[in-house]
C-alpha cells in the first residue's frame, strides 16, 4: 500500500506540468507618433500613484482593449529629467507599471501590455508640460 502510494505520487511530481500561456511578442516602436486610440493619465508631480483622475482614460482604454482582443497596448510612463537620469527613469517606469497593473486590474490580459520608461523624448498627447503622465496607446491589431 505505502509503495502504491509512493508511486501515486512519484508520478504526481514527475507528471509534465501544462506549458505556461507565451507572451505576447510585439514591440511599441512608433507607438508615439499614432494619434488614434490613445489616452494620457495624469500624475501628480514627483509621485507614481494613480489618481482619482487616472480613472476615465483607463476606463476607456481598458474597454477598447477588452472590445478588441487582437490589439495589444503600450504604456508609456514619462518624466522629465528635472531630477537627473537615474530618478526620472525609475519614476516614469514605475507610473508605468502602476497603468499597466490598473489595465489587468480592468480585465486586460497582462501579455497584451508592454510598459516602458520614455524619459524626456515624448510628452505629447495630452501630456502636461513636465512630462507628468503616462500615454496609453492602443496599438493597431497586427495584419
Amino acid at each position: 500500500m505505502i509503495r502504491a502510494l509512493l508511486a501515486i505520487g512519484l508520478l504526481a511530481v514527475l507528471a509534465p506540468a501544462p506549458a505556461p500561456a507565451q507572451p505576447r511578442e510585439f514591440g511599441c516602436v512608433g507607438a508615439e507618433a499614432l494619434e488614434d486610440d490613445v489616452f494620457a493619465i495624469p500624475f501628480a508631480a514627483g509621485s507614481a500613484t494613480l489618481r482619482d483622475a487616472a480613472a476615465p482614460g483607463l476606463d476607456a482604454a481598458a474597454g477598447l482593449a477588452r472590445a478588441e482582443p487582437a490589439r495589444n497596448l503600450c504604456v508609456l510612463g514619462h518624466a522629465d529629467r528635472g531630477q537627473g537620469a537615474g530618478t526620472s527613469t525609475r519614476l516614469a517606469a514605475q507610473r508605468a507599471r502602476a497603468v499597466a497593473e490598473a489595465l489587468s486590474a480592468r480585465g486586460v490580459e497582462r501579455d497584451r501590455i508592454r510598459a516602458e520608461a520614455r524619459v524626456g523624448a515624448f510628452s505629447g498627447h495630452g501630456a502636461e508640460p513636465g512630462a507628468r503622465s503616462v500615454t496609453i496607446v492602443v496599438m493597431p491589431a497586427a495584419p
